[in-house]
C-alpha cells in the first residue's frame, strides 16, 4: 500500500490529511496518509507534503533530523504550500535551509504580512481554483526545467519540476480537491 506523508512540524497538516484523503476517495485510490515527523517516518512514504508555517523553522527541523537529506536522496514527490513552496526552492534570499527540489527563487512573504491576507481565483490547470494566500510567499524566477503552472499579475503561485508541485496559496483550506490529486497521480506515476 502507498503511504502518503503530510510533515508534522507546522501548519494545516490536519487540513491536509483531510484534503489528500478526499481526494483518495474522490480517484478511488487505496493509500494511507500519515502525519511523519521523523526521518525514519518519511522513508516510508512514497510521497510528501509540506504544509505552511514558519519556513526558516521547518527547514532547521527538516535538516536536524536528516529529512532533507532523505527527501534529496530518495527522490520521491514532494508537495509544498505557502512556506512548503520557499522550503522547495533553491534560494530565498534568507540564510534558511531548502531543498532545492524546484529550480526557483522564492520571495517570502511576497505578498505582505498576515493583515494582506486575501483569497483570490487562480486560474491552474485550465480551471478555477480559490487560492486562499495567508502570509504568502511567490516565485520571481525559475529556470527552463520548472513549469509555472499559475501566476497572479507578474508573481508565479505555483510551480512542478519533474514529480514536484509547489504553491503559493492554501488548497488545503478549500473543498476543491484538484491540486492534491494533481500530486497523488504523480506520486502514483513513481510507483508503479
Amino acid at each position: 500500500m502507498i503511504n502518503l506523508g503530510i510533515l508534522n512540524l507546522q501548519g494545516d497538516v490536519s487540513e491536509h490529511l483531510e484534503a489528500t484523503n478526499n481526494a483518495l476517495n474522490e480517484l478511488q485510490i487505496q493509500a494511507k496518509v500519515i502525519k511523519v515527523r521523523t526521518v525514519s517516518e518519511v522513508s516510508k512514504c512514497q510521497g510528501l507534503i509540506i504544509s505552511g508555517g514558519e519556513s526558516t523553522v521547518i527547514g532547521k527541523l527538516m535538516e536536524e533530523d536528516g529529512i532533507t537529506h532523505e527527501l534529496k536522496e530518495s527522490k520521491i514527490p514532494v508537495m509544498g504550500t505557502c512556506a512548503g513552496m520557499v522550503v522547495l526552492g533553491k534560494e530565498t534570499g534568507y540564510q534558511q535551509p531548502v531543498l532545492g527540489l524546484i529550480d526557483m527563487k522564492v520571495k517570502r512573504n511576497g505578498f505582505g504580512r498576515q493583515k494582506l491576507s486575501f483569497e483570490k481565483e487562480v486560474k491552474i490547470f485550465d480551471q478555477n481554483f480559490p487560492g486562499i494566500f495567508i502570509r504568502a510567499p511567490y516565485a520571481y524566477e525559475v529556470g527552463s526545467q520548472a513549469q509555472i503552472l499559475a501566476r497572479i499579475n507578474d508573481k508565479i503561485v505555483a510551480v512542478a519540476q519533474g514529480r514536484h508541485i509547489a504553491t503559493a496559496f492554501h488548497p488545503e483550506l478549500t473543498e476543491d480537491t484538484m491540486i492534491h490529486k494533481y500530486f497523488i497521480k504523480e506520486v502514483l506515476k513513481c510507483v508503479e
